[in-house]
């Protein structure tokens, strides 16, 4: 998958590009519903002999318009989201650089600029896709902006169990530490990237090594508490418990959150490396325990219970 960002017009024209069926949107996560548009642009592409393509921008809207950009989190980065959309098999991705700017166009002058300019044929969207100025574009007046230059295909509201699928469902299932329901949302278990970086020892000393993470803070984190994950480290995916929180029992001030993953049979030295934790169910909360001893017998019942989650997946 080729990968081009437009900063402007020009960036299209120097392109020349061949017929395209195009897929737009945000497209955080690239959730269930996101695949449908952006496999129903590909199928198009594939049925005329054209290129297929996904049109995103980057950062969020609400970073850039909203009144908090920096609570604004991410379900997928964009280095994410260029993995998972080149693993659905499309030719281009285009990365609009989002500006307040760019937020200025009127729909027809986005249309022209970044539609038409484009070469694209048929135009595939979300029902609730917006563009322009005050997002006052929307797939109704999308027909009338093409001027017949394309073909429009809107996929309706996805659902699940009456739900409707969206990034802010599944954020919420995050926070709120339902990590094991977020797969029928999203089409595979939540997961962010980091890098191993030296803790403070303390899972070694009392005979449960962890590995400690540090990543992004613009990723959407699940709530503090304990939970069976996956690491992808060291060139293959390994069992784990993870906690999430401020470790109580060590810690009285609430001033930093760690992500501590003890590994269930493994032992390599993998400080600096880069993996990806998957969130896979939540055990129980964070919680405080009177004495090493205590908490040491909980991790024990912890990482029993991790074991025998996986043993019923296998």
């Amino acid at each position: 998958m080729e990968v081009l960002t437009l900063k402007n017009t020009t960036d299209i024209l120097n392109e020349n590009l061949e017929p395209i069926a195009l897929a737009i949107g945000y497209f955080d996560g690239v959730h269930i519903g996101h695949q449908k548009v952006i496999l129903t642009a590909k199928e198009i592409a594939k049925q005329n002999g054209w290129k297929s393509a996904v049109m995103t921008f980057d950062p969020s809207p609400k970073a850039v318009l909203g009144k908090n950009p920096e609570e604004v989190k991410y379900i997928t980065l964009l280095e994410d989201k260029t993995k998972l959309i080149a693993a659905l098999g499309i030719d281009y991705l285009f990365v609009v650089p989002f500006t307040k700017e760019f937020a200025g166009l009127m729909p027809q002058s986005f249309i022209n600029d970044y539609i038409i300019q484009l070469n694209v044929r048929h135009l595939v969207a979300g029902f609730d896709f917006s563009y322009g100025k005050f997002g006052s574009g929307n797939m109704e007046t999308i027909k009338e902006h093409s001027k017949g230059k394309f073909a429009i295909t809107t996929i309706e509201k996805i659902t699940v169990e009456n739900e409707k699928i969206s990034s802010t469902t599944i954020k919420s299932l995050i926070e709120t530490g339902l990590v094991q329901e977020v797969p029928k949302y999203l089409g595979r278990n939540y997961s962010i990237n980091g890098t191993v970086i030296h803790g403070e020892k303390r899972g070694r000393q009392i005979g449960f090594p962890t590995a400690n993470l540090a990543s992004n803070n613009k990723y959407v984190y699940p709530a503090n508490g304990i939970y069976v994950v996956k690491m992808y480290v060291a060139g293959r995916w390994v069992n784990g418990v993870c906690s999430i929180g401020y470790n109580p029992t060590f810690n009285e001030e609430k001033n930093k959150r760690f992500v501590e993953t003890h590994l269930i049979d493994f032992d390599q030295n993998i400080y600096g490396e880069h993996v990806v934790l998957e969130w896979h169910s939540r055990l129980r909360d964070e919680e405080k325990f009177a004495n090493i001893d205590a908490l040491i017998a909980q991790i024990a019942k912890d990482k029993q219970n991790a074991i025998e989650y996986f043993q019923l997946k296998d």
